[in-house]
Order: C-alpha cells, then sequence, then structure tokens
C-alpha cells in the first residue's frame, strides 16, 4: 500500500487532507511535531509528501530543497499562497507539483496518483520479500531501516537480488561489478563482500549474503 505523509501544522486541514487519502485506499499519516521533519519524513519512507508553505521552524520551501538533496520520493506542495511567483519558487526548489488550498479531494488525488505513476516509471526499485534497493542511489530499505550503499557494494546487492534465489559466480560478480573477469584479484571481491556484509549486520542483516563454497553468493530472506 502506498503511503502519504502529510506535512500541515493546520490540525483540521491536516485531518482533512488525511481522511481524503485514506478514503481513497492509501496507507496515510500526518506529521504532529515539526521538528527533524527531514529525519521524521525519512523514517515514514513515504511515496509521497505534501508540504505545506507555512510551517513552524522551517518553511515548506525550505524543507523541499533539503528533501531533494537527500531523498527521492515525489512532493507536492499544497498551501494557501496562489500567487504566480510562490508557484514558480515551488517549483524551482524541486517541488513535484503545486496546489493551492482549498483544493477539491478529486484533484487532490488526481494529482497525488499522476506523481506517484510518473515515478514509478522513472525509479529503478529492486524488491526481494522485506528487502527494497533504489538501484539509481543504492538505497536499501528493510522496513525501518535504511542503508546507503556505496557504489561497489551497491553493484554486488543489486545482483545478488536481481539473481535471487539463484547463486551468483564469481564471475558473474566480477564482470558487473569491475566489468570484466580479467586482472581482479579474488580478494577484492572477498573485502568488498566482507564490507557490505559488516554495513548490513548494522541493520540486522548480517547473515542475509551466504557464501556458497566453491560457487559463489547468494540471498538468504526467508527467515526476515
Amino acid at each position: 500500500m502506498r503511503r502519504i505523509v502529510i506535512v500541515e501544522d493546520d490540525i483540521y486541514l491536516r485531518e482533512e487532507v488525511l481522511h481524503t487519502f485514506q478514503r481513497a485506499g492509501y496507507d496515510a499519516e500526518g506529521l504532529v511535531s515539526f521538528e527533524n521533519v527531514e529525519e521524521q519524513l525519512t523514517a515514514l519512507h513515504p511515496d509521497l509528501a505534501i508540504l505545506d508553505v507555512n510551517l513552524p521552524g522551517k518553511s515548506g520551501y525550505e524543507l523541499c530543497k533539503s528533501l531533494k538533496i537527500r531523498d527521492s520520493f515525489p512532493i507536492l506542495i499544497l498551501t494557501a499562497r496562489d500567487t504566480l511567483s510562490d508557484e514558480l519558487m515551488a517549483l524551482g526548489l524541486g517541488a513535484d507539483d503545486f496546489l493551492t488550498k482549498p483544493c477539491h479531494p478529486d484533484r487532490l488525488i488526481a494529482r497525488a496518483e499522476r506523481l506517484l505513476q510518473t515515478y514509478d516509471k522513472l525509479r529503478s526499485i529492486l524488491q526481494i520479500g522485506p528487502l527494497s534497493l533504489d538501484t539509481d542511489t543504492y538505497k536499501l530499505v528493510c522496513e525501518d531501516s535504511i542503508l546507503i550503499l556505496a557504489e561497489t557494494e551497491g553493484k554486488i546487492m543489486k545482483l545478488l537480488m536481481e539473481r535471487y534465489p539463484d547463486t551468483v559466480s564469481k564471475g558473474e560478480l566480477f564482470s558487473a561489478v569491475w566489468g570484466t573477469e580479467e586482472f581482479v584479484d579474488e580478494n577484492i571481491l572477498q573485502v568488498n563482500v566482507s564490507r557490505l556484509r559488516k554495513n548490513l549486520d548494522g541493520i540486522g542483516l548480517g547473515d542475509v549474503i551466504r557464501n556458497i563454497r566453491g560457487k559463489g553468493y547468494l540471498l538468504e530472506v526467508d527467515s526476515l
């Protein structure tokens, strides 16, 4: 189920927007605290964020700018500010759409669905059980945990997820990560797999990569 997070300090408007998305079948949640909004949003893994402009602390404009630097979900600005300069400001800072309130619920849902469909076409997400990997940013998500992988580790994880549940040979990993099987020291692969396992262990996934002696590596996610 798609998750929509609403960042609106007016409790009545927040509840109205929240119920609009819930009635449409979305998993919708509204923030009630406006401290560390970026961290709260990242922890909630939204598929779409709805931002007001006039917020306590950082404005919706500032939030939009900082969120677009660190995350990859679409942002819809929903505000009572209705001038052209406000819309251009929001779009210039990376907002994906701009609506003024009051907004008809059907229009809001239609715009949200359009953004979700657009991002679905742009994203490259691999999903294996509770694991999802954004192959553009190498952001690995497992339930409430997030891990940003280095490029080499991300390429290893990508191939293991693409080939799941099969074993991936060392030669296939060499070709996918380094572009060749020639002149690559096998120790390099072992070092990078060990580093990947160590990072995965930090979010409780240290045993997800299994070494198949003489063959290569595979993912084990059945117990997650």
